[in-house]
Order: C-alpha cells, then structure tokens, then sequence
C-alpha cells in the first residue's frame, strides 16, 4: 500500500521516547449497540473471525448474508466493511435520512465510532466486517502519539482496491490458521491504519519518512528479544516498544535493517532454531514444534517446508 510522504529526516539517535507499552486491546468481534445491549454486528455465525488470533486493536470477521434488515445500532468502535461478492441494492438510514445505493465488489464504508444507523439490503452478499479500536490509529504513528482520539470521515458507497487488497490479505492469513501467530495480522492491521490516517481521517496525517535502518542499539536490543522469546506470541507492538519508536516506523526501518518484515524474519529465526533442535534426537518433530512457537504442528510444518523445501521429518532423517 502507498501512503502519503513527506519530511524526509534522520531518525533521533538518543532524544526518541518510547512510544507505547501496552498493546491496543483484544477486540472479541465486531460489536455494536443495539437497543442497550452490546450484541455482534450480524447475528449470523462469521465463515472467518480473528478472534482465536486475538489480534491487538482490530477485529475481523468474513460473513455470508441474504438479503436482511441489520436493525438500528451504534458502532462502538470504527468500523469498515467490504463487499466481497454481490451486486444489490441497499438503503441506509442515518441521521434521519434515507440514502440509497447500489452495491458491487469493492463497495466499501467507512464509519466513525459511536456513528448509528440501520441498514436495508435487497438481496444476498459475502462482505468483510472490521472493528477498529481507536488506539490502533492514535499509536500507529509518531505524529498521532499526542492525540486522544482520530475522528475517521463517514463514507457509505466508496471503493478503495488498497483497503479491499490488506482486509484479503488478513482472511487470506485466518484462512491459513495464522501460522506466523498474531505478528503478520497486525502488521498488516498497522498498515491498514497509517493508510487510513492517510486518507480518510478527519485531519489527515503525513508520515515522515527517515533514511537508513535502525541504529545499532535498538537492532541489537530488538534482535535479542526475538532471539530470547522465540517461543511466544509475538507481537508488534511488542517489538515496537523494545525499538522505542511506533509500529509503523519500526516496521518500515526493521525490514531496511535486515532485508525482511518482522513477521518473516521471526519466522526464519524460528526454522534456524528447529533445524538446531531436530538434530537431537530425544526430542519428537511435535515437541520441536511447540519449543520454537508453533502451536499447531501442521502450521509448524508447512512453514518449515517453505523456508526449507522438505518437512521436519525429511531434514531429521536426512543428517
């Protein structure tokens, strides 16, 4: 995705506080207020949903619906929604108006917390459901760190193939059982937000772009962390905060640094180890699996197989 560039700097050597330290919270789905109660979006049970993933600030869920009446309700977080299949009419009421539209693939809203509305859709629809907590984009940035809150602009018929191509891209990864863990989602969560700071905030942000990597130091301390946490859930703004800095730029300045994204590079240094580990006999391909952060030993062996090109088993008895 591309995003708005200017202001092209140094990054601060020693003058650069940390910028967070706690995830955004785990959002459990997209929820909505609905006659006093928090209740789900759409009562239907969602095909995909990013809840097992616990992705930190944003919820994702993949629905197929026919034609419906979703009944009036507040959005208690942002919310974007995608249309991925159907092409249908749909009325929307909001702020007393009725407002009609029509419907295709790549048809998008994007909606502000706390905006209400009912929705009226004539016929059948797969669509993409996304709640966005608020401190996702208030610390997707150094530029928005200041901020108590981002106000997104309302947008209820519009197409955007970069926002329809990130939220493929993470039902592509709940699909796939997230074998990375929760650190390839929410890089892509993070992007998804300094594109939306972008584009679609009421005051619309500027990243600044800073030349290099990152210093040495903070390589070296982030390096370490992922080397003495291999086998944990890693996240991004977990590794953001060991940098000092905010996802988006740790992200970008990170794969400067060492020619690949967090998410990958943590998984190569997951198959070095095992490849280490395999070697010792007394210890099963299962148990291998589990030591270097791969809950599911399916996961565990298609990832090795793509970075090695045979499983566990085929390089253990190959030695």
């Amino acid at each position: 995705m591309s995003s708005l560039v200017s202001d092209v700097r140094e990054l601060p050597r020693h003058t650069h506080r940390p910028h967070a330290t706690a995830d955004p919270p785990t959002l459990c789905g997209v929820e909505v207020i609905r006659k006093g109660r928090v209740e789900p979006f759409l009562h239907a049970h969602p095909s995909l949903s990013s809840s097992s993933v616990r992705w930190a600030g944003l919820a994702v869920e993949d629905h197929s619906v026919p034609a419906c009446v979703i009944h009036r309700h507040e959005h208690l977080e942002n919310f974007l929604h995608v249309i991925l299949r159907g092409s249908v009419k749909y009325e929307v009421l909001t702020r007393g108006k009725v407002l009609d539209f029509h419907a295709q693939p790549g048809t998008t809203f994007i909606l502000p917390q706390g905006t209400i509305d009912e929705l009226r859709w004539k016929g059948p629809t797969r669509r993409i459901a996304v709640a966005i907590h608020p401190s996702l984009l208030v610390h997707a940035l150094e530029e928005t760190a200041h901020e108590r809150s981002i106000e997104l602009t309302e947008n209820w018929n519009l197409t955007d193939s970069n926002i329809t191509a990130v939220l493929l891209a993470m039902t592509e990864d709940l699909n796939s059982g997230s074998p990375a863990g929760r650190l390839y989602g929410e890089s892509l969560a993070n992007a998804l937000a300094v594109y939306l700071l972008t584009r679609y905030a009421v005051r619309r942000y500027t990243p600044a772009t800073y030349r290099g990597g990152l210093p040495g130091y903070r390589l070296g301390r982030v390096l370490d962390y992922i080397g003495d946490n291999l086998a944990d859930d890693l996240s991004l703004s977990e590794l953001a905060t060991v940098a000092g800095m905010s996802p988006h730029y740790f992200a970008e300045l990170f794969r400067r640094s060492t020619g690949h994204p967090p998410h990958r590079y943590v998984s190569l240094q997951r198959i070095e180890r095992a490849k280490q580990v395999l070697s010792d006999a007394r210890c099963s391909v299962l148990e291998v699996g589990f030591d270097i952060g791969f809950q599911n030993p399916s996961h565990f062996a298609r990832v090795f197989r793509k970075f090695v090109g045979m499983s566990p088993s085929q390089f253990r008895n190959q030695r």
